[in-house]
């Protein structure tokens, strides 16, 4: 069992334990259709209706209200995490143009990643035809890993491609 990190208890190696899919939608400000399009494909990506997030300060130069929809989050946990975790290594992130392999290092110091995806079309469930604004969005992958070492072996493992230290 005193493998790579000497774990001595199999509930002791790093699973994951929730995603988390957010974007900001400060342009829906302007157009409340900007939100009504986003929530739908939000909602075709992760199997999961999101929740509305709402400003909470007012923001003069921003033209922003207390209160105004500004985001949108989706906390994925079980199977859909898993599901979505799949389509997004096997499926999504091999369809972005120019791709040359994740960042490593975008973990937080406690074992979690965040991804930007800059368009929701490299997704297969969105028809790229229908698409009237490109809406890029966060992806947070957070687990139960103490370091960012035991994360980055475990999503590596996941199939996660990460580019090499040496920038290939």
């Amino acid at each position: 069992m005193n493998g790579e990190f000497g774990y001595n208890n199999p509930m002791a190696v790093p699973r994951l334990e929730k995603i988390v899919v957010s974007m900001g939608l400060g342009r829906a400000i302007q157009d409340k259709r900007i939100l009504d399009a986003a929530i739908k494909d939000v909602t075709t990506i992760t199997g999961q209706k999101p929740v509305v997030c709402k400003a909470t300060k007012s923001v003069s130069n921003f033209k922003l209200r207390e209160g105004m929809d500004i985001g949108l989050k989706v906390t994925l946990r079980g199977v859909r995490m898993y599901e979505f975790m799949d389509r997004l290594i096997n499926l999504a992130i091999p369809r972005v143009r120019d791709f040359r392999g994740l960042n490593p290092k975008s973990f937080d110091g406690r074992g979690n990643y965040s991804l930007g995806v800059t368009e929701q079309s490299i997704f297969p469930e969105i028809n790229p035809g229908s698409v009237e604004h490109q809406l890029g969005m966060n992806v947070t992958v957070v687990t139960s890993a103490k370091t960012d070492e035991e994360s980055r072996k475990m999503l590596s493992l996941f199939g996660m491609p990460f580019k090499n230290a040496s920038g290939e």
